[in-house]
């Protein structure tokens, strides 16, 4: 398979390549480019964060809540890809700031369930982040980036599943 550019011009290596040397520069790793966007995502959303006092879990957390309200802990970490052990003191501080609500299920009491408040949902409907779309520089074709990167995660978590399980 020999190299492609991308649009940005930068050589893109098969990974034939990679195995053998040629194209072993950190540029050339999908895997460092994911993660280095990953910060720059990180970048790009602290000064509004900060600016509402939250963190990016807790936002997100936020986020996922206004797409279907009312979650167990667990099925929102799965969610988030994130442990109960790890989500529960992020939810606990969203919910002393007044923007969740955290009640333990009446029909099940070991299942803590969680909601926004009102607050929550107001804070959330001013939509914090919309100028980070702008901020991408990808225009139309940021929701086919956005299902690729999806795509790439659940294959990778397809692939390493069955490992896991070994």
């Amino acid at each position: 398979m020999p190299k492609s550019q991308s649009a940005a011009g930068s050589d893109i290596t098969d990974p034939d390549s990679l195995q053998s040397g040629d194209g072993r520069k950190l540029s050339n790793f999908l895997c460092f480019a994911i993660y280095s966007a990953n910060l720059a995502f990180g970048r790009a959303y602290k000064p509004i964060l900060d600016a509402l006092g939250l963190t990016y879990t807790q936002y997100i957390a936020m986020v996922a809540l206004s797409e279907k309200n009312d979650h167990t802990v667990g099925s929102l970490g799965e969610m988030m890809f994130l442990e109960s052990n790890t989500l529960t003191p992020i939810l606990k501080k969203l919910e002393s700031i007044g923007y969740v609500r955290r009640q333990r299920d009446p029909a099940d009491e070991r299942q803590v369930r969680v909601s926004l408040t009102p607050a929550g949902r107001s804070l959330l409907a001013t939509d914090p982040a919309a100028s980070l779309l702008a901020a991408t520089g990808l225009g139309d074709d940021f929701p086919v980036v956005q299902k690729s990167v999806v795509r790439l995660r659940d294959n990778l978590l397809r692939a390493t599943q069955g490992e896991s399980e070994k």
